[in-house]
């Protein structure tokens, strides 16, 4: 027996659930719109050609370069007038007037006693600790050491002096070396600045040099300092006798020839950050070309350093950094200054436009148009459409300037060139205009604060060829 068919379910739509399908939410409408403005934006970002940005930045066109020079100044290496332990008490690298006591000589190492000071003594010696204390910085601590030698150098030259007219020759004159507190201490015999080492230069001149002089790895300091006892005639220290100095760095042919005309030049020591300006000339050292910078101050600060590292200051051209790349040019109307009306100082005001009506009846309108740039001859202004509607300071082709006396006519047409850029910072092209001061194969300098012009961190395209103006950039 068949089996009975199943009907099927009834279904029960009303007109009221049929316009309910069919019936579009608000939220719905909104998000179809924004998916779709999205997709179209996406499609157009894939599909057109990309502007690579470059941000300005401001500085130097190149930095400089760096040399290595040797320092030669006039020294003099002092020996021991005799044999003995010996206590140091000029603090090294310091300057040490003439008659200053630079150090002292025992016959053992403990010969130091206990000296008695005037209460004029002890204020000079309590004013001279006040001034460590109030200049000391923990990160120069080794100073310390230096000031101890120092305050018992002055504090047996106190002790001393009692003493040192005992040893006065026939005419008057201290001797080098004075007996005190069972030292002998020696003298210095002049001015200068004390070093405790000595390195085989002390005697060379620049006319001495030899390129072997230059080689920094068969360099060797000796350093005096010592414990023992020392022998008549053994070096102790080296006084620089003079604040005059030249630096020698070695030139390539090129260097040697961008620097031939040089007199003078700004020199940066990379140890301390420090500038200062020297004369410059080229010597000849066995054959190769060397840069002599000769100082007449500064020396006190490297007077332990035999040699030096440097950079010339010679890139002293600064401004807005863009690549030469992204520079382009734009045509300007051009318009001589004399048909320009100024104030009384001089200072551009605008132009007397002559206009000619149907009947031939001449009338003048003054117009301000905007000076994108100046030279000595021309004022530059924006090239207009030609159009009846386009703005009223916007000169056109073919408008006749009647000059400030009413002598002469200049009729616009004449176009300039002016070097820019593509600004692209509001998402569009936009041309600016750009003075150039210095270029290398890659950058250029421009100057800052040009009106129309650049300013720091602005983005602008660094293919000019890449865009035009107006152009939407993605």
């Amino acid at each position: 027996m068949p089996k009975p068919k199943k009907s099927l379910p009834k279904l029960n739509i009303s007109m009221k659930d049929f316009r309910k399908l069919f019936t579009l939410n608000i939220g719905t409408v909104m998000f179809g719109i924004l998916f779709l403005y999205l997709l179209i934006i996406g499609v157009r970002y894939l599909t057109s050609s990309h502007i690579e940005s470059y941000q300005v930045s401001s500085g130097p066109l190149s930095s400089n370069e760096l040399y290595t020079g040797l320092v030669i100044c006039e020294e003099e290496v002092v020996s021991a007038d005799s044999s003995g332990y010996i206590t140091y008490y000029a603090r090294e690298g310091n300057k040490i007037n003439a008659n200053g006591i630079v150090f002292g000589l025992s016959t053992s190492q403990s010969s130091q006693g206990a000296q008695t000071l005037s209460s004029d003594d002890m204020a000079r010696i309590k004013s001279q600790m006040s001034s460590f204390s109030n200049g000391f910085h923990p990160s120069n601590f080794n100073s310390t050491y230096s000031f101890k030698y120092e305050l018992a150098g002055n504090i047996l030259n106190y002790a001393g002096e009692s003493s040192s007219s005992d040893d006065t020759d026939e005419e008057g004159t201290t001797s080098g070396s004075v007996l005190a507190a069972g030292q002998t201490l020696s003298r210095s015999p002049t001015d200068g600045i004390v070093l405790y080492s000595t390195d085989g230069y002390e005697d060379k001149t620049v006319e001495d040099l030899t390129a072997e002089d230059f080689d920094q790895n068969a360099y060797e300091k000796k350093d005096l300092k010592t414990g023992r006892e020392v022998e008549a005639g053994d070096p102790v220290y080296t006084i620089i006798t003079s604040e005059t100095w030249d630096l020698l760095i070695p030139l390539s042919s090129k260097q040697a020839a961008q620097l031939m005309d040089t007199e003078s030049i700004r020199v940066k020591f990379n140890s301390d950050g420090a500038t200062q300006i020297g004369d410059f000339a080229i010597q000849e050292i066995d054959g190769n070309q060397y840069g002599r910078i000769t100082f007449n101050k500064g020396l006190i600060r490297y007077a332990s350093d035999r040699f030096l590292t440097i950079e010339l200051v010679t890139n002293t051209q600064s401004g807005l950094k863009i690549p030469l790349s992204a520079i382009t040019t734009k045509d300007f109307y051009i318009v001589p200054k004399e048909y320009a009306e100024v104030d009384e100082n001089e200072n551009y005001q605008g132009f007397t436009v002559l206009h000619t009506d149907s009947d031939g009846e001449e009338s003048t309108s003054f117009l301000t148009p905007t000076v994108y740039a100046s030279t000595d001859d021309y004022y530059y202004f924006e090239i207009g459409d030609g159009k009846e509607n386009s703005s009223s300071d916007t000169l056109k082709e073919g408008d006749a300037i009647q000059s400030p006396d009413g002598s002469g006519r200049y009729v616009v047409g004449d176009t300039g060139v002016l070097e820019g850029v593509y600004c692209i910072n509001q998402g569009y092209a936009v041309f600016r205009r750009i003075e150039l001061i210095d270029q290398n194969d890659e950058y250029a300098i421009v100057r800052s604060n040009t009106s129309y012009g650049l300013s720091r961190y602005d983005h602008i395209a660094e293919n000019a060829d890449s865009v035009k103006e107006s152009d939407i950039v993605y």
